[in-house]
């Protein structure tokens, strides 16, 4: 392409990165990662300086508008490059548009399995981030019938979250299709804490509980026993450690893990485990070593939480290109530094050169503009 004389060239568009180039076939499933579930609009409010006073008017600093819910881990996915499907209601009004244009449009989600639901009010979250903390004020109608009518799309994964007593014959019907399912779990109310009470358990090729869940469920006392008791249950047993990273192993190929914190200042935990299931599907898909899909997970939830506001903070492989770039120019600065950029060294085969130190370019975090005005404006 031709340009004036004096003229720089015109900036060329950045390629999206596909972590699964190398292993597609025409007859692999069109999806590479299948979810459902409630989506929310998300309202976050923060720089706030307190909690809420009674009686009073409180002003915050920032606010940001997101797809929530099961739309943070569809977003999550989505931004690493896996082809991702979603099969949920969405309301006709003005936050469903907004919610429905967000995933489809701006992240590339596809929403063919989804629908849409003529006069029922789309969920709503509203959450203040004061003082390392959050609180959150939701408002949800009755829920319309699930979303998945009939067996789910075929896909190489499918995410679902385990709660005790309740089987979804959607996870069973996926795993008998060969998608491999990844899982983590929410808080037992019960107290109880019975493995025999996750129901799908049998189904997932990959569990990821976090630490405070997963030795309750195991009856141990550290991460470390309680990933090996998970591991005598499922194919791939992973424990989160929050800010001190996680551990795994991999009973398949007989590998084990375990990766530190990264140092980074948190803003906003809110999605971070979404982002971190996202990180380890997108390894395990690829065929990584346990190791590196460790890493990477452990790399994409610690970016997340530098920002504020779930399916707003998930990062894409801009982001990560950056903070690689960052890693690698830093290796010469001491023992540390080089032993981060060799722990992640897989990513220099991963990130092209032209990827490197080019911001992501996210929607404007509101719902007064469309999403085709927001690309208008970047």
């Amino acid at each position: 392409m031709s340009t004036t004389a004096g003229t720089p060239d015109p900036i060329q568009p950045i390629q999206p990165i596909d972590p699964l180039a190398a292993l597609r076939a025409s007859a692999d499933p069109e999806h590479d990662v299948y979810l459902t579930g409630t989506v929310f609009l998300d309202i976050i409010f923060t720089g706030l300086d307190h909690a809420p006073i009674r009686g009073t008017e409180s002003w915050a600093r920032g606010m940001g508008s997101s797809p929530g819910g099961v739309a943070n881990m569809a977003t999550a996915v989505a931004r690493l490059g896996l082809h991702t499907t979603l099969a949920a209601a969405f309301g006709t009004d003005v936050y469903g548009d907004y919610c429905w244009e967000s995933l489809a449009l701006g992240e590339g989600v596809d929403l063919t399995h989804s629908r849409r639901v003529p006069g029922w009010h789309s969920p709503v979250t509203v959450s203040m981030a004061y003082e390392g903390e959050r609180t959150m004020v939701t408002h949800e109608h009755p829920a319309p019938p699930p979303a998945v009518q009939g067996d789910p799309p075929r896909s190489r994964a499918c995410v679902t979250a385990f709660e005790p007593g309740r089987q979804e014959d959607w996870v069973r019907q996926a795993h008998a299709q060969g998608s491999k399912v990844f899982a983590d779990v929410g808080w037992d109310e019960s107290g109880r804490w019975d493995p025999a009470a996750l129901l799908d358990l049998p189904y997932a090729h990959a569990f990821l509980p976090n630490a405070a869940e997963a030795q309750r469920y195991t009856r141990t006392d550290s991460p470390e026993r309680a990933v090996r008791a998970l591991a005598e249950q499922v194919p791939i047993a992973v424990v989160t450690r929050g800010a001190e990273g996680a551990v795994a192993l991999d009973s398949l190929t007989g590998e084990s893990a375990e990766v530190p914190g990264l140092p980074v200042d948190a803003l906003d935990p809110t999605g971070a485990g979404d982002v971190f299931v996202a990180g380890f599907i997108t390894g395990t898909l690829a065929g990584w070593p346990l190791a590196d899909r460790l890493a990477f997970a452990n790399l994409t939830a610690a970016l997340s939480v530098q920002h504020f506001g779930g399916s707003l903070a998930a990062p894409g492989w801009p982001e990560v290109a950056a903070w690689w770039s960052r890693t690698r120019r830093a290796a010469d600065g001491g023992a540390d530094a080089a032993e981060l950029a060799r722990r992640y060294g897989f990513l220099g085969d991963l990130i092209p050169d032209r990827v490197r130190d080019c911001p992501r370019l996210r929607a404007l975090p509101t719902i007064g503009f469309r999403v085709h005005d927001s690309a208008q404006r970047s």
